[in-house]
């Protein structure tokens, strides 16, 4: 004799993206409200995690930092001076981070209802992340991000985590942030291999989701490739609000399913990351990894050669590099080592392998093999392209 008691439970969480300049100037009373979050009856514990080379860019934004706290010495409540934490891909690659992270959480008291902060780029972000969601079975956590990236896509988003066992984000966790803070003006200190990384996920989620988004792109690329701020702010908004509807409305915001329509472009960018030692970051991964799936489409006959031109075309005139030598890379048997990114891919997902490719600008659509002949042949096509454009000095 058996018997079963089942029920659906449904979760709803507010996920709330503020779009400001000077966050941390006293006259600006955002992130002030954002923590206080209508309990005015108690003052509020926050830990804050820096990224190190942000730090380092911005020497007066930690005395900055205290002194915003220090305004507000009623409401809020800064446990100690932020914690400086070395940025990049090389702070995903071990759980060190996350566990001294997790000791100054155990340290300072702060409990579910104080908040852990994350100021830094999508690393920073995925590791503290991590750290929040797993302390006390999750912290309020709030999220600045610092690069344009992060600000336009990674950190706008309900995951976090790190690298392990060669693979990209293996150990992680589903937790949408408290909050999200993006503040043009931390995008001041940039490099321009920095401020351009984040432009290829506008153009990504703008050629599945929305071809008037593509179309601004495009009327706005000269601009963007000087790094006009205006130009910038609106690339930045549109795709955190594209990414975030898509949150919402998808039906799968915690990824139960085989499909990641936003991650187009990106089964063969995290191969290529792990192939560079990540010397190629993710954004220029991406650019390559849209390309690489752009061409194959059109070679196994989903868009016209006029479009994937057009879309060729975009990516350049922004700045990106097409091709990178890992790309051609083969192991002892002759095969190209980035298509094993197509079952590392699969299996990260879970289920059956399941790609996002074009049928047009606006029209993304999902196909569950790929054509190991066709890729190559659109990786040989990168690299011809590759050599008859003039190269960098």
């Amino acid at each position: 004799m058996s018997s079963v008691v089942e029920r659906t439970v449904q979760v709803s969480f507010r996920h709330q993206i503020h779009f400001t300049e000077g966050v941390f100037d006293p006259a600006n009373p955002l992130l002030r409200d954002v923590l206080i979050n209508g309990e005015r009856h108690r003052s509020h514990k926050v830990l804050i995690v820096m990224d190190e080379a942000l730090a380092n860019a911005c020497p007066g934004l930690i005395p900055g930092v205290q002194a915003y706290f220090a305004a507000f010495p009623g409401a809020l409540q800064l446990m100690c001076p932020p914690l400086v934490v070395e940025g990049g891909e090389r702070t995903k690659n071990s759980y060190f981070h996350v566990s001294e992270i997790q000791s100054q959480v155990d340290r300072y008291h702060i409990d579910r209802h104080s908040y852990l902060m994350a100021v830094g780029g999508g690393a920073i972000l995925d590791m503290v992340g991590l750290a929040a969601a797993t302390a006390h079975r999750g912290l309020r956590h709030v999220r600045i991000p610092t690069t344009t990236l992060s600000q336009a896509d990674s950190g706008v988003g309900v995951k976090n985590g790190i690298n392990a066992f060669g693979k990209k984000n293996f150990i992680g966790t589903f937790a949408p942030p408290f909050a999200v803070i993006n503040d043009s003006k931390l995008l001041d200190s940039l490099t321009p291999r920095d401020k351009r990384a984040g432009y290829i996920e506008a153009v990504k989620v703008s050629l599945i989701r929305d071809a008037e988004f593509f179309e601004s792109i495009e009327r706005d690329a000269v601009r963007l490739r000087e790094f006009d701020p205006t130009a910038m702010r609106n690339l930045i908004h549109r795709c955190a609000e594209l990414h975030v509807n898509h949150i919402a409305t998808s039906g799968d915001p915690f990824e139960f399913g085989s499909a990641r329509p936003l991650d187009f472009g990106h089964w063969s960018a995290h191969k290529l990351e792990q192939l560079s030692e990540f010397r190629i970051r993710h954004g220029e991964a991406v650019a390559i990894g849209v390309a690489l799936d752009v061409i194959y489409s059109r070679l196994m006959g989903f868009v016209p050669a006029t479009t994937c031109e057009r879309i060729l075309i975009l990516l350049e005139a922004l700045g990106f590099d097409l091709f990178a030598n890992e790309l051609s890379h083969v192991d002892s048997s002759g095969t190209f080592m980035v298509l094993k990114g197509l079952e590392e891919f699969r299996e990260h997902l879970g289920g059956e392998l399941t790609i996002t490719l074009l049928k047009g600008v606006g029209q993304g659509f999902e196909v569950h093999e790929m054509n190991d002949a066709h890729v190559i042949a659109a990786i040989n096509e990168l690299h011809a392209r590759h050599l008859r454009r003039p190269q960098k000095v």
